[in-house]
């Protein structure tokens, strides 16, 4: 019996985005069902075709394998994910069942009770023992684990190879020749962004903080304070805003941009430079820069350094309510295959989380080196506290960039500002 997989369109459903209410108590559903329709939430990619025929191809067996069944896909923006997936977990019936999550938000979804533990089907995946132990990590919380790591990333420097080499300019070695050589290229060239810059684009702004020896908080276990209004913080801080302006990439137009905005505007032909992960290649090979780029890792502070990166990623967990839990534990499994992730690799560029899969991809595609690179000077990860999902979905970092740049607050005063946010949220998260 052929049953067909139905993509269900996004805009129908964003009216629910517009509030976030506080879970309740999200009880485990008592059916397991083995038939009827399994409903899954995947992310929005810049370039998202590629991802839905990896996609596609992996529902088709499972469908087949399970008669009875069907599946429905919604891929959801990234951007307003907590609001949709908090909602979620608030109303079982008409919650997806299996959910693709960012790495930073386990704790967080673990907290509301909206994940359901699959420790026990985890550890009896045979594929598991190849899983990376970071990513490994990425699902655990208390000693459990949430999910399947879907995907790592990180970002490194995409460069314009014709506009450098038209402008006789070198690829920076370090974070004061980027900033100095992305005004040089936006004196030349006024229709292109030096290095096109978001407002919105936390985790591009990250490795200029750590760079600088700041941090966004200290302390473990569940204990943190902010640590963004430190001198150390600042100083990367200042370093991110001043790329913002009508030298680089104006405020006007930049302070509102995302990391997507960003792949989206130099895959354009529209920035000679963006910092951007292994996850945006796919974008970049579609646009008009194709066979005009390189990538190379984000320089620090000194000549030959890396900057640390976000270690970054998505995962893919089964939502306590669901009724169909053995369904979505398959379907999860076969998502997150080694199959899958090299197919995945193939069609987006994202790293698989499998330590043999990455070593065999790195090996057979140049574009990987970079990245595997960064993944093996420094990263650095976001506090591991269910505070970090309401200060993200508070946008608590891109208001303080936005409002540096906007000419509304000096670094001081914003940077004060967001780290009183951050308090509150770490002290309300217990």
């Amino acid at each position: 019996m052929k049953l067909s997989v139905r993509m269900v369109a996004v805009a129908a459903v964003l009216a629910t985005a517009a509030c976030t209410p506080q879970t309740s108590g999200n009880s485990a559903s008592d059916k397991d069902e083995k038939t009827g329709t399994l409903r899954v939430w995947l992310f929005q990619e810049v370039n998202n075709q590629p991802k839905e025929q990896v996609v596609d191809s992996v529902l088709a067996e499972f469908e087949k394998e399970h008669e009875g069944a069907e599946v429905t896909v919604e891929y959801i923006p990234v951007e307003t994910r907590a609001q949709r997936i908090k909602a979620a977990f608030n109303d079982p019936e008409s919650a997806p069942d299996l959910i693709e999550y960012g790495n930073t938000d386990t704790a967080g979804y673990v907290k509301d009770g909206g994940l359901a533990d699959v420790t026990e089907d985890f550890g009896a995946w045979n594929e598991a023992k190849d899983t990376d132990p970071t990513a490994r990590q990425s699902v655990t919380v208390g000693g459990k684990v949430y999910g399947v790591p879907y995907f790592v990333g990180v970002r490194a420097l995409y460069y314009r190879t014709d506009v450098f080499e038209e402008l006789g300019l070198d690829v920076p070695e370090t974070q004061e020749e980027l900033i100095s050589t992305a005004k040089e290229i936006r004196a030349a060239k006024p229709d292109l962004y030096g290095l096109a810059v978001g407002g919105a684009y936390t985790y591009g702004a990250m490795p200029f903080i750590w760079a600088h020896g700041g941090e966004l908080a200290t302390g473990k276990g569940g204990s943190y304070a902010a640590a963004i209004d430190s001198a150390a913080a600042r100083k990367g801080i200042e370093a991110y805003t001043s790329l913002f302006g009508d030298d680089n990439c104006p405020a006007a137009k930049c302070a509102a941009m995302t990391g997507n905005d960003t792949i989206t505007a130099f895959a354009a032909g529209k920035a000679a430079m963006a910092i951007g992960g292994d996850f945006s290649h796919a974008a970049v090979e579609a646009g008009k820069v194709k066979g005009a780029y390189k990538v190379v890792p984000l320089p620090g502070l000194k000549a030959g350094s890396i900057a640390p990166a976000f270690a970054g990623g998505n995962n893919l967990g089964v939502l306590k309510s669901t009724t169909h839990r053995t369904l979505a534990v398959d379907l999860m499994k076969r998502l997150a295959s080694k199959k899958a992730q090299g197919e995945l690799f193939e069609a987006m560029g994202f790293l698989p989380t499998f330590s043999d899969v990455r070593q065999q991809v790195a090996a057979k595609e140049p574009f990987v080196k970079p990245f595997v690179e960064t993944l093996a000077a420094d990263t650095r990860f976001v506090p591991a506290s269910p505070a970090w999902a309401q200060i993200d979905a508070g946008a608590v970092l891109p208001t303080m960039f936005q409002e540096i740049v906007s000419g509304k607050k000096d670094v001081d005063s914003a940077s004060a500002d967001a780290a009183r946010k951050m308090n509150d949220a770490f002290g309300s998260a217990g």
